[in-house]
This record gives C-alpha cells, structure tokens and sequence, in this order.
C-alpha cells in the first residue's frame, strides 16, 4: 500500500567516494606535475593550477567546519548561552526579535566565520578561472552539490553557527532540503523533547548534553487541562489536545522555531496510541468527542501536511501504545469497550497489505501473571513501550524491570532493572523512550522534593542494562508528554 516517503531533490548528489576519488586524483596529479622536471605544457599548467586552487577550497571548508565545532566547545563551556538549533538566541524563553535576526543576518556587513567566504553572498566575489557567478552555490568554488554534502555531516546542533555564515545558507536550512538529504543519506540524529509544564517544551540532545527550549506555547485553560498526546514526525512536534468547543493540534516546526495550528485529523481523538518513522505517523484508537472508544485510525504525512485514514483495527481500544517494528505498526495494551480491564491482545498493522492482524497475551504485564496489580487499568498509565534496532523493550514500573520481546515465542523475557533513581505515580510522569540506538528514562528522581528530572541512558548493544545518568534538570519532577524527533 505504501512504498514509503518520496523525495524531490533540486540535484544529484555525487557520492561520497565519487568526491573522494576525485580529490585523491586532483592531490596525485599535483604531486607528479609539481615534481616533474621536464617543461610544462599549456594544458598541464592550467590543470596544475585549477588543481591546486580546488585543494586549497577543500582546506578552506575544514577550517570553516572546525572553526564552527570550536566555537560550540567554547559555547558548551559557558552553560550553553546563545546556543539555537536553527536561530540565534532560540535560549530566550520568549522567543523575541526572531524576525529582527534574520533582517539583520540579511545585510551584507555580517561578520565572517571564514575570511576567504565572507562575502559569499556578493556577487562580485567570483571565482578567478570562472566568468559566471552561481547565486545559488554556497562554497561556491567547490560548486553547491558538494558543499550541501558537506554541511549534511555537520550534527544540526550547529546549524545554528551554519547559518550565520551567510543568507545561501540560512534559506538552504530553513528549506528543510538538508533534513531530507540527511535522511536519504542515513544522517540522523536524535532529539529527545518533553513537556514538564503545561505550556513549556525543552529539547535535550543525548550525543552532546545540549539543551534547547522551545518557544512557549499560547494555550487557553482547557487546553492546559485537558489530556494531552504528542508525536515527533519528520521535522515537527505534534501536540494534540482539546480547546473550548473541539480537539485541536499545535505544530512546533524545526525550521522555523515556533508554534502554529496543525492539519485536524479526519476523526478528532484524544488516549490514542501513536508512533512514527520518518515523515509518517499512525493514530489508532482512543476517543471521539462524546466518549465512545474507537477502533478507527489514520496516517499522517507530515511533507503534504495531509490524514490518510487507513483500514480499522479489530478491536477498539483506549489508553494503548503503538510502535514502528520491523516497518509495521503495533498497538499495544489499552481498554477496551463495556471493561475496565486492560486488554491482553495486541494488534500489527501491515502498511504494504493494509491489513490489521490480532496478536494474542501480548501485553508486557498479563493479567494475573508476574507483576500483575490490582489497580483498575483507567489508574494505570499506557504501557511504556521502546523499540531499538527492531527490539522491543518494555519499562515495568511496579516491580521496576526492563523486559524485552521474543518476537519468534511471543513472550516477554526480564533483562534488568530501571535506573532506581527514577518514580513515577502509576507509570504517570516518567518517560521511556528510544533515541537512536539508546534507551532513555525520562523522570523525577525517586523521593525527591526539588522539582528536579533526571534523564538516564542504556545502549542495549553494550550489554544488560546499565544506566548512565545523562543530565539533571531544574525545574522538573513530572514529565506530561515525550517525543523523539530523528532527522
């Protein structure tokens, strides 16, 4: 049914060999004309020339990428001040004169990162062996496919350094072209980002303990109050929630650093599960407006903006969790229609068929087996669910184990502990995702009265689990919603 996201590139990017062999043939040819001994010719001494000029641009773009990684060591000394993803001072929790910046960045008198691509913007500054100017290059003497393939290596933490280079640069990352590339390339990196209050985000990176936060959302007081869902999709947060008279959906855009409305689903729905891969994200379940549990569920794309909805499942279902595994899409858990039981059964979405198949005792914690509980299912969080490398893992709150799933037997094996640290009320307010090929616990600190979280990290490649503890964060304590942006 799907054969997955579909790119338009503006131009072929040679591949990382073809450019490699290539300079290795331009260093090669330098080194026999250079040491020759015999006369050269018009030909040679013009390639010896054009040769020459090409490695020294080559060494002109490692300096410019080593000055940027410099200044961003000088900048993680300092608590991370001025540090933006895509903006300057995107720190400032009111997110003031972001229009100001870019009217600014655009004047010709900006400062150089580079002096040899100062003035990359001008059209004066043409390349000597060439009569013609390319508006659109940006290392513009190694030509724009190659330097695009040199800024797709940059980790988007920098992107913000990138940008004040000059204006080719700040429009190329605004376009989101270099996230489609990176992820074509297999370039992707994770970004873990939570709510601890009911209108503020943060960002953490787990590769370089950075912190970002992001604009406050404007929310009325239903909103707040009301139950509230979140997904990362391609270069945008989703937060779904309920205004006044109906559900409505806020995007935080990755390219342009704020809030706006997002696209309705075709089925307004609140306690649904969800999960996405790439630029696509799949909602089944949960509840209309008036209560009633569904069994209904829908596609989102998040390049068209657009809901697709997609075949029913076989049970409806609330309160469950949905996963990417293998490329197919797994809800998990939940409660289902006349009881208050959670269900055992899980459902696996087939997005090339199109077709839903029922997968009997899949629940991490079976009713009446080990760590069952007492407790109603409404009182209990969603299952907290994580899959790395098409594993799935699960987080046991009550008895504080992590479990893994025999996808061959269909039974959860206990491979370790949670970080001990870490509480929740029922599975309420601590988070346990993936991010890349780490799992991460997202939580207050078990006892603690200082309104403090803490994010600890296992890469289940390593070994049995052993925690690290990544970063603490004040203020904190209770986590409303998580999401894991890969781009």
């Amino acid at each position: 049914m799907l054969e997955g996201p579909s790119y338009l590139v503006s131009r072929q990017l040679p591949s990382s060999c073809e450019q490699e062999s290539q300079w290795m043939y331009n260093t090669q040819r330098v080194l026999e004309l250079s040491n020759s001994k015999r006369p050269l010719e018009d030909g040679e001494e013009v390639a010896l020339r054009k040769a020459c000029k090409h490695a020294d641009t080559v060494d002109r773009v490692e300096a410019v990428m080593d000055n940027l990684a410099l200044s961003h060591a000088k900048s993680d000394q300092s608590n991370d001040q001025n540090f933006a993803h895509s903006h300057v001072n995107c720190d400032q929790p009111n997110n003031q004169n972001l229009d100001q910046y870019h009217a600014q960045s655009d004047q010709p008198n900006y400062q150089s990162i580079a002096p040899s691509h100062a003035n990359c913007d001008q059209p004066n500054d043409q390349d000597q062996d060439s009569n013609n100017y390319d508006p659109n290059s940006l290392f513009h003497q190694l030509g724009r496919d190659v330097s695009i393939n040199c800024l797709l290596r940059c980790s988007r933490a920098d992107y913000g350094s990138v940008a004040m280079l000059c204006r080719s640069f700040r429009s190329l990352i605004r376009s989101g072209e270099l996230y489609t590339l990176r992820r074509r390339m297999g370039i992707v990196e994770h970004w873990a980002y939570f709510s601890c209050a009911l209108s503020e985000w943060w960002a953490f990176n787990p590769d370089r303990g950075r912190w970002m936060p992001l604009p406050k959302m404007e929310i009325n007081g239903c909103f707040m109050c009301s139950d509230k869902e979140s997904i990362a999709v391609g270069t945008e947060l989703l937060v779904f929630g309920k205004d006044y008279m109906s559900h409505v959906v806020y995007k935080y855009s990755l390219l342009t650093h704020r809030w706006s409305s997002g696209q309705l689903m075709n089925t307004p729905r609140c306690l649904f599960a969800s999960a996405s891969n790439g630029e696509i994200a799949i909602l089944a379940g949960g509840c209309n407006p008036r209560g009633d549990i569904l069994n209904t569920a829908e596609l989102y794309n998040s390049e068209t903006g657009t809901w697709l909805t997609l075949p029913s499942m076989n049970k409806p279902r609330k309160m469950s969790s949905g996963v990417f595994m293998d490329g197919k899409f797994y809800v998990i858990g939940g409660i289902g229609v006349g009881s208050s039981n959670a269900l055992g059964c899980g459902e696996i979405y087939d997005l090339e068929r199109g077709t839903w198949t029922e997968i009997p005792n899949m629940h991490p914690r079976k009713s009446g087996g080990d760590g069952a509980t007492d407790m109603p299912a409404t009182a209990e969080a969603p299952p907290l669910l994580a899959v790395v490398n098409n594993i799935l893992y699960a987080a046991d709150y009550a008895e504080q184990e992590v479990r893994k799933y025999d996808k061959e037997r269909n039974v959860w094996v206990i491979i370790g502990r949670l970080p001990e640290r870490t509480s929740s009320m029922n599975g309420w307010g601590v988070a346990f995702r993936a991010c890349g090929n780490r799992l991460i616990v997202i939580g207050g600190p078990r006892g603690s009265t200082v309104g403090q979280i803490e994010i600890n990290s296992w890469v289940p490649d390593e070994g049995p689990p052993q925690w690290n503890l990544l970063a603490v964060k004040d203020p904190g304590g209770f986590v409303y919603n998580c999401a894991v942006m890969g781009c």
